[in-house]
Formats: C-alpha cells, sequence, structure tokens
C-alpha cells in the first residue's frame, strides 16, 4: 500500500505504484488537463514519474514557478528540434528555461539573423501541432557518448564528460529528436501552443570567453496567445524604459570605442545625480557611526596573495606588469577590504573599541568579460559604497541587522524597496576549489546567518554557490527591464581573512582574540544604481535627484528680465533651476521640458511679472498661480522629503 500526501494534508492510498498524471487525474480530471509536472519529496518530475513509495506530492501548473519551468523547458527541446530539422549541421549546447522564457545555445554551419527567427518559430508550431510524445530514457556513460558522437554533438558530448561518473544520464525523445536532459518536461508538444521568438545574441559555451561563441535564440511561451500578447505588450513597454537607451537619450551617459568596452562616461546629469546619491549615503552612514577611509587603486600582488583574491579571483582582477614577478606585478583593486584591513592592524585595539565601521566610495575594476557588458549595469570600472565592520563574535548578530536596516532605509528612500527580492548566497561543497576550504567553518557561518535573516522575517531564497570565497551572504537582487536580475547590494559573513591577516583584539582578560568581519555595500554599485533608477522611473527622478529640478520657461523675449530674477532667486535658495531664453512658442517649450523629465516647470509672463507669480506645471499636471514665496515653500519641503513620484 502506497500513502500519497498532498499538499491540502489530505492522504489518498494506492495498491501499487501510481504515475503523477494519474494521480491529478484522480483528483481532478481538470487538474490533469493543466498539470505540468509534479514535485515529489520536494523534487520536481515529470508528470510520466511513477511514485512507488509513501510520498508528498504536489501537482503544479503553468500558475506554479515549478510547472512554468516545465513548460518552458519542454518549449526549449521544441526550439532545438525545429532548429535541427531546419539547420541539419547545427550543434546544440544547452536550452534552459527562464523565468520569463527560455533559450538554446547554437553553433550554426552559416550566421542566422533575426529575420530568420519567423522560420524557425513556424517549424516549432508544426511540431507543437504534431502533439508528439515526450518520452525519458537513460543511457550508461558509454552508451550516452556513443549516441552523441553519432550525432555529431560535440558540445554534448563535452557536458557528458564533464558530468560525474556516477551520474545518471537522461535523455528525451520527441519524434526523431533526441536530447541530453534532466528535465523534466510535459508529456506531449501539444499544450506548447503560444510561442514567441524574441531575440538573438551572441553568447560563449558554458559562459567561458576562452570558447567558441554560439548563437543563442531566446523565447517565451504562455499557455494562451492572450497571456502571450499582453507579455509581448508589456515588454515594448519596458523597452522604453531600458536605460542604455533612454540615459543617453537625456544625456546621462555614454560611451566611447576609443575608451573601451564597460568603461561608460558619465555625462554632467548623470554625474550631478551620482554626486547627490553619494554626498546622501555618506552622510548616512556617518550618521550611524561609520568612520571614512581613503585607500589606493592598485596594490602589489603581496597583498592579494594574503587576502585569497590572487589564488582565488586573479582571472576577474586587471594585472600591472609581469603577474609572474613579484617584484613588479601589481593589480587594480577588485574590492575594498584588504585595503581596510591594514587601517585596523596599523593600531591595537580593545574589545571595547569594537565594533569598527569603515566605510569608503571606492572606485574598482573588475575584468567582465566582453559578452556580459551592458549600459551602466555590468561594467569594468565603478564605484561602490564599500564598507566593513570589524567586532567580537558576540555583536555579529546585532551589526549585521543595522547593516541591513541602513540598506533598507536607502531602499525605502529610493522608492525601490518593493522591486528588489532577497538571496541566501551560499557556499558549493562540491566545488571547493572556488572557496576556502574550511567546511566546519561554511556550516557554521551559513547557519549563523540563517538564523539572523529569519529574525530579519526576509522573504529570500537560497542559492549554492554563489557565496563570496570567504563566506555567505546576503544578495539584495533587481530585474533589469529585460528580466535580467543582477545584485545591487550585499551583506557578507567573513570567517576567514582576520585570521589570513592576523587581524587581532585585546579582550577583557587581558588576551588576543581574532574579530569577526561583516563586508557591507549600503547602496552597492552607484553606476549600476542609477541604471535601476533611471529603469524604475523612466528618467523622471524623484526631485530632490533631478539634474534640473525647476526650469523656467518666459513667454517672450520680454519677460527674460523677470525670468532671471526667478532664476536667481530660486538658485540662491539651493534649487537647481535653469531657464529656456530660446525664440521658440511656449507650448514648443513645455513640451521639450516634458521629454527631458524636468519635475517643475514654470511659465512666466505679464501677468506673473506684475504679480510676483509663476504659472507652475508639475510632470505636466497643471498646478495653477503660485507666489515666488509660495513655490519655493512646496518645492523645498519635497527635496527635504526627498518625495519619490
Amino acid at each position: 500500500m502506497i500513502k500519497i500526501t498532498l499538499k491540502d494534508g489530505s492522504v489518498k492510498e494506492y495498491e501499487s505504484k501510481i504515475s503523477v498524471i494519474d494521480l491529478a487525474k484522480d483528483i481532478s480530471e481538470g487538474l490533469a488537463r493543466v498539470a505540468c509536472a509534479g514535485i515529489v519529496d520536494g523534487k520536481v518530475e515529470d508528470l510520466r514519474f511513477e511514485i512507488e513509495k509513501d510520498s508528498e506530492v504536489s501537482i503544479v501548473t503553468f500558475d506554479n514557478e515549478e510547472g512554468r519551468e516545465a513548460f518552458r523547458h519542454t518549449a526549449a527541446h521544441i526550439l532545438a528540434q525545429a532548429v535541427k530539422r531546419l539547420y541539419s549541421g547545427a550543434k546544440l549546447a544547452i536550452g534552459p528555461a527562464l523565468e520569463e522564457g527560455f533559450y538554446y545555445d547554437v553553433e550554426f554551419e552559416e550566421p542566422i539573423t533575426q529575420e530568420d527567427l519567423p522560420k524557425i518559430e513556424a517549424e516549432m508550431k508544426k511540431i507543437v501541432k504534431e502533439n508528439l510524445s515526450i518520452e525519458r530514457f537513460i543511457l550508461p556513460r558509454n552508451e550516452a557518448l556513443s549516441l552523441m558522437n553519432e550525432k555529431n554533438e560535440e558540445y554534448k558530448v563535452e557536458l557528458i564528460n564533464d558530468l560525474p561518473e556516477d551520474e545518471i544520464l537522461s535523455f528525451y525523445k520527441m519524434g526523431e529528436f533526441v536530447d541530453l536532459c534532466a528535465g523534466p518536461h510535459l508529456m506531449t508538444t501539444k499544450p506548447v501552443k503560444a510561442v514567441k521568438l524574441t531575440m538573438l545574441t551572441g553568447a560563449y559555451f558554458r559562459g567561458d570567453e576562452n570558447n567558441k561563441m554560439l548563437t543563442r535564440i531566446y523565447g517565451t511561451a504562455f499557455t494562451k496567445a492572450s497571456d502571450l500578447e499582453e507579455f509581448l505588450k508589456m515588454k515594448e513597454e519596458a523597452k522604453k524604459r531600458d536605460h542604455n537607451k533612454l540615459g543617453r537619450e537625456l544625456g546621462i551617459f555614454t560611451t566611447s570605442d576609443i575608451v573601451g568596452q564597460g568603461l561608460p562616461l558619465i555625462m554632467p546629469k548623470g554625474a550631478r545625480v551620482l554626486q547627490l546619491l553619494q554626498r546622501w549615503v555618506e552622510d548616512e552612514e556617518e550618521k550611524r557611526g561609520y568612520v571614512l577611509t581613503k585607500t589606493p587603486i592598485m596594490a602589489k600582488s603581496d597583498l592579494y596573495k594574503i587576502s585569497g583574491h590572487w589564488s582565488h579571483y586573479k582571472d576577474g582582477m586587471f594585472i600591472i606588469g609581469d603577474e609572474d614577478n613579484e617584484e613588479e606585478a601589481m593589480a587594480l583593486r577588485p574590492m575594498t577590504c584588504p585595503f581596510q584591513y591594514l587601517i585596523y592592524k596599523a593600531e591595537q585595539h580593545s574589545y571595547r573599541d569594537l565594533p569598527i565601521g569603515y566605510a569608503e566610495t571606492s572606485t574598482l575594476c573588475r575584468k567582465e568579460s566582453s559578452g556580459e557588458m551592458h549600459g551602466l549595469i555590468r561594467v569594468r570600472q565603478f564605484t561602490l559604497a564599500d564598507g566593513h565592520i570589524i567586532c567580537r563574535p558576540d555583536q555579529v548578530n546585532e551589526e549585521f541587522k543595522k547593516a541591513v536596516d541602513l540598506v533598507k532605509h536607502i531602499m525605502t528612500t529610493l522608492g525601490i524597496q518593493d522591486s528588489v527580492s532577497y538571496r541566501f548566497s551560499k557556499w558549493d561543497p562540491n566545488n571547493k576549489g572556488k572557496y576556502i576550504d574550511n567546511p566546519e567553518a561554511w556550516e557554521s557561518t551559513q547557519k549563523e546567518m540563517k538564523v539572523i535573516l529569519d529574525e530579519l522575517e526576509l522573504d529570500y531564497k537560497e542559492a549554492d554557490g554563489e557565496a563570496a570565497f570567504y563566506g555567505p551572504k546576503l544578495d539584495i537582487q533587481f530585474k533589469n527591464v529585460h528580466g535580467k536580475e543582477d545584485t545591487i547590494i550585499t551583506v557578507q559573513l567573513d570567517f576567514a581573512l582576520a585570521d589570513r591577516f592576523d587581524m587581532s583584539y585585546v579582550d577583557a582578560d587581558g588576551s588576543k582574540k581574532r574579530p569577526f568581519i561583516i563586508h557591507r555595500s549600503s547602496i552597492g554599485c552607484y553606476e549600476r544604481t542609477l541604471a535601476m533608477l533611471i529603469e524604475k522611473y523612466a528618467g523622471a527622478f524623484p526631485i530632490w535627484l533631478s539634474p534640473t529640478q525647476v526650469k523656467v520657461l518666459p513667454i517672450s523675449e520680454k519677460y527674460h528680465d523677470y525670468a532671471e530674477s526667478v532664476v536667481k532667486n530660486l538658485r540662491n535658495k539651493g534649487i537647481r533651476v535653469e531657464a529656456d531664453y530660446r525664440a521658440e512658442k511656449i507650448g514648443y517649450k513645455i513640451r521639450e521640458g516634458r521629454m527631458e523629465r524636468i519635475p517643475y516647470l514654470l511659465i512666466v509672463g505679464e501677468k506673473e511679472e506684475e504679480n510676483n507669480n509663476v504659472a507652475v506645471r508639475r510632470r505636466g499636471e497643471d498646478l495653477g498661480i503660485l507666489s515666488i514665496e509660495g513655490f519655493e515653500e512646496k518645492i523645498l519641503e519635497e527635496i527635504r522629503e526627498k518625495v519619490n513620484n
């Protein structure tokens, strides 16, 4: 007898094994028609999977994350099958599901273009109509290699060779098409009716720039055409907010091939926003007890060898000189931590001195791969609100929470607190070469961090393999308008580097003890934050951050003197103001001011001059006539309160 516990707590009993799909039919015929997969004892399985022992089971549909993944993973295989039908010489790499769709990396004999996507999409729809059965089978390693070699799928062969010897090698068959895959998938191709291929890009095999550049085909799939249409419409609207496009149009930043990839040039408007952010963040940090440091942008390799960056992170660093010559080798700093540790070590510290919080607005350089560069989001030189809290072990819980409290204050003030998600990034014990090899320290530190995160009541996801090499971290993530997720802020626990740098404090009993270190950024990378704010507000920054807060528009040349007096008066109050003295019609000036995302437009003419007033428009809304003093009071209060609309 098999007992199956369902999500609602009810129990079903069966005399022998039962498949997930038959269980779904038993629960509800309607549920079976929309089922995408099953979660059996915490693992997502195909609908054909047979349950053979007492288990906890949930049936998932497209409305569930796991169901969407199985649905879109199937769509990725349909894409691969269509490609093989149309381009028999194409070689397949990988094709996972994504949160908003899927992709497949392919090596084509001759390059394809965006214009080829409708043809591939049409072939995908044919495969869907064929209602091909999707069946899983497994092979021993030698037979799996033989099959993929026979099909001339060299990338699949490499993937198989890199899998552990005891890995179960599973394949899925759809008609004439066979692909190496762990699954899960739908039972047939029929449900994938609403599909759209959206984009072509280049992608290195396995993300390694030393490998061959492949063609990545992106797409998405839904259960209903209406949902697909709504999604595509939403994405078109989102493109208008793309910081890489809008930021250039608004004169916030630019790039130059002469300067280099990943090295944006911040223009006056963008520089003003960054300056405002930096001053505000540094003031907030000072209020919370952080002390300021200023450290070099480069250092000898000796420093990075002590910290472990030379062995764990060298490929991500810009090396100056001959890296094999210890006297000459230097590197641009990828982070500030080892420099601040040396500042700590320059003095002897008592347990009473701790915690000490060091903060610095740091210029950092990281050797990002060329395929990853994107506007201001991923760059090779960036500015970080970097900081490190040196504390006693008994202070870790409280200090970590204080660091998160500062981050929450920053996000709330910027109006982005509802646009982010939290990730608890842990080490991968199966990839010890990537981390400091101390399993006991990893487990204890991760356990302590989980307690803190749970006490903070954060809604977080856990991610193995995303930790820093010296400790676990809380990553605060945001998605750009294209759905790509990046980290903007981190708070990290470090169990290793105090020992490597021989950092200590004198405890109450006179003995020397190792401090604990919390790495944290309060606003993260300024450039990435700027990109996020451009997209969040579609370039219409909150008034306190707007490069130009007010533009004065005289109706004609006769009122230039009055306009100039208004400008002077506002500027003396610390308001960022400009005037448009061009010989253009007032309607044209108003439209241009709105296009520039100026928060306030002040129109001045005969009546306004006579009464020392201004006609006020705010983000397109006509607020009527206000006195100069009344307008000043209104705008200064909004700036003071950091209003976000």
